[in-house]
């Protein structure tokens, strides 16, 4: 039966170690809970680390942890005290961290920390490998984990991987800073289908892909080498039933059963009834904002001094990467500024800000959630925030007041609460103020809506929906009718060509014979493709023509001293074996003066493109375009072009970062059937790379070999991965 494995940087358990015994306890965070039906349900294994170093374990130890972790369904990653200090606290959290939240000043490059970083994502992915059946999933969780799919799909490509980022993912201007980017786009492009929890962070990432990998994507879809990567978003939900019920029995809690902490608020709340609590929990981290709300309550007290002594702002900080030093400092920051706050408006009977660095127990947060008028959660960047949710789900009236910034994730789809943004003092002291004088008719209309959109959208169903789309991507690859050039099918084909008495070989030559270059008069042939194509022209009863879009001027260059076969500017020009060049068509080139002022109109408005001049075409290149620029002004370009060639029997190829015009009599499926009126082949072989190519495949009889390089939507009846793998199958036909 399969089953899934899901990976994350650490296992859902607590385990620690008492005098070589160990004792375990599961997690109660957001990704345990919201993965438990998945684990659990999918006869899955959970693989992490156990949070204790190879130097603190002895082999027996090792293990003790093994079996117990195995127990509960787990497998643990070993690492050692090196990989935490460079891996976990060094490149996750000092590099990957600041950057994706925006804090480029706290951002760490240290090539140890990235050579740390390699090592341990290799570790789990043996691991993973280990456990790996036919048949299983994979769901990769976080930032910690960024190369793991890529790993895995290399080893095995039968399995379905899916990714999940559970902070924000960058703008492309930020993320272009990093210094090793495209080795971590290239491991997250390993998964099938790659989540997010917004869909501005699913757009930043996109962006990224199509300018720094200059892959092609279209619309949530990344074409990449020979498959489909899916992009989505799938905004992370909580456990609302646990909440909202933890919150109704809480209310029927007699006053001797209640907590001290709760007994300390209901004097509060008894004290007055003007008397209100605002609320604010968080991790103690740079992103959550937490000096900028201090000082906008600062701001509100000075604002609105009628809401002295009947306002308290209750601050629970958890502590978190208490060594790093810019954490330190954080910390000491916010314990001066309640200092000085408190000292500046302090009154016998009131304090305005009640600061707890501590975590709390969840009875102790359901007091907090329950008691508390106003929710006050302001970060400057958040990949989502679940403490939003919390608090909607405890509100069990459906009265209290959520102020949520506008930079973390949740607010996409909260926007009943009172967005703002968390630098603005005025906006949240105004917000402030609304909130609590806010009438309890809309409270309630507010919260209905957000209540009934979280119990609907839970954790549960978050992970059901990932899953859902994940086995979705199985069919993605149907939108190409190609079958894959696999050893199989290339040894019957070897096979025919052996047999064969006369045999036609068709190459297109950029994009299949050679790749790609920025200035296309770089693409001439290396000695090893020279060599190549050298031995397949002298091989017995072969004819190999190389059809090209290139004009005649540069394979005269290029090959003046072969006595190959060349077809070029699209089927203008043929030269066969030892034979002079002759005209296939009688073209014109006058209606070019009409179009190239087009054409330097758009080089002039996007950078990094330019016009190649062919005798018979006119070509606008834009491989070196931002991409996004690029495919603006590709379809401004067409329909000018549309317009204007309309009656001049001129068409408009597109091709690989390529807009071409030339004369629409002439093509190479033309070309090619010219070639096999001539004579009779009994085995044909036809490969090339984009859309002009595809006359050809029309053109030849049913029984030839098609074959399109890359995965794209094709008439071919088969596809190869790239370049090289076009030279692998050119060199069977040589040792055949």
């Amino acid at each position: 039966m399969s089953k899934t494995i899901i990976v994350s940087n650490r296992l859902p358990l607590q385990i620690k170690l008492n005098d070589s015994e160990l004792e375990i306890t599961p997690s109660i965070g957001g990704l345990a809970t919201g993965m438990k039906s998945v684990h659990k349900d999918g006869d899955g294994i959970w693989i992490g680390w156990s949070g204790l170093t190879d130097e603190e374990l002895d082999d027996t130890l090792i293990k003790k942890v093994d079996k117990a972790v195995a127990d509960e369904n787990c497998a643990a990653v070993n690492l050692t005290q090196k990989d935490i200090d460079n891996y976990y606290f060094g490149f996750s959290n000092r590099t990957l961290w600041p950057l994706f939240h925006y804090f480029t000043e706290y951002t760490e490059f240290e090539k140890d920390y990235w050579e740390s970083y390699k090592k341990v994502n290799e570790k789990f992915a043996e691991v993973v490998i280990e456990n790996l059946e036919e048949g299983d999933k994979v769901w990769v969780h976080d930032y910690q984990l960024l190369l793991l799919p890529q790993l895995i799909k290399e080893k095995r490509p039968d399995v379905s991987i899916g990714f999940f980022l559970h902070i924000p993912f960058p703008s492309y201007e930020i993320f272009r800073t990093f210094p090793w980017r495209e080795e971590l786009l290239t491991g997250m492009l390993g998964a099938d289908l790659i989540g997010f929890h917004t869909y501005d962070y699913e757009r930043h990432f996109l962006s990224s892909v199509k300018r720094i990998l200059r892959l092609d994507v279209k619309f949530n879809e990344v074409i990449y080498h020979d498959r489909i990567v899916k992009v989505d978003s799938f905004p992370m939900g909580i456990d609302y039933k646990k909440f909202h019920d933890a919150a109704l029995n809480h209310t029927q809690l007699k006053t001797k059963d209640r907590s001290e902490l709760q007994k300390r608020l209901d004097d509060h709340m008894q004290s007055s009834e003007d008397t209100k609590l605002i609320l604010s929990i968080d991790r103690l981290d740079y992103t959550k904002g937490i000096p900028n709300r201090i000082r906008a309550f600062e701001y509100f007290l000075n604002k609105y001094p009628e809401f002295k002594e009947k306002v308290r702002l209750i601050m629970l900080s958890v502590p978190s990467r208490s060594d790093v030093p810019q954490y330190q400092l954080l910390k000491k920051e916010t314990d001066e500024l309640v200092g000085r706050i408190n000292g500046k408006f302090a009154t016998v009977s009131w304090t305005p800000i009640w600061y707890f660095y501590r975590s709390m127990p969840f009875d102790n947060l359901i007091d907090l959630y329950t008691s508390s008028d106003v929710a006050l959660i302001t970060p400057v960047r958040d990949g989502m925030n679940l403490v939003a949710k919390e608090y909607i789900a405890t509100r069990t009236k459906q009265d209290g007041v959520l102020i949520l910034s506008e930079m973390a994730g949740a607010s996409k789809e909260m926007n009943e609460a009172l967005l703002i943004n968390p630098n603005n003092f005025e906006e949240i002291a105004d917000a402030i103020k609304q909130a609590l004088i806010m009438p309890v008719e809309e409270q309630i209309a507010r919260n209905k809506i957000l209540q009934e959109r979280l119990e609907r959208y839970s954790v549960e169903k978050w992970a059901h929906e990932f899953m859902k789309s994940l086995n979705a991507t199985k069919n993605l690859g149907q939108v190409i009718v190609a079958e894959r050039l696999k050893n199989t099918l290339q040894e019957q084909m070897i096979s025919e060509y052996k047999d064969a008495e006369s045999s036609l070989i068709l190459l297109d030559y950029d994009g299949t014979l050679a790749g790609f270059q920025d200035n296309p008069k770089n693409a001439k042939p290396d000695e090893d493709l020279f060599k190549l194509l050298d031995q397949l022209n002298n091989k017995p009863n072969t004819d190999m023509v190389i059809i090209s879009g290139r004009d005649k001027e540069t394979f005269e260059d290029w090959f003046a001293n072969k006595d190959y076969s060349l077809i070029t500017d699209h089927g203008v020009w043929l030269k066969k074996k030892s034979t002079d060049w002759e005209p296939l068509e009688r073209l014109k080139s006058d209606w070019m003066e009409n179009i190239r002022p087009i054409l330097e109109t758009f080089v002039d408005r996007t950078p990094g493109t330019f016009i190649e001049e062919k005798k018979y075409s006119l070509a606008w290149h834009y491989r070196k375009a931002d991409p996004e620029l690029a495919q603006i002004r590709t379809m401004e370009l067409n329909t000018v072009l549309t317009s204007l060639i309309s009656n001049n029997d001129l068409t408009v190829l597109q091709g690989n970062k390529v807009i071409e015009i030339k004369s629409s009599s002439v093509n190479k499926g033309r070309a090619v059937s010219r070639l096999l009126a001539t004579k009779g082949y009994d085995f044909i072989f036809t490969i090339g790379d984009d859309w002009t190519d595809e006359y050809m495949f029309e053109e030849v009889p049913e029984g030839s070999y098609t074959v399109k390089v890359g995965f794209k939507k094709t008439k071919a009846k088969y596809y190869v991965k790239d370049t090289f793998e076009v030279r692998d199958v050119l060199k069977k036909f040589i040792d055949s």
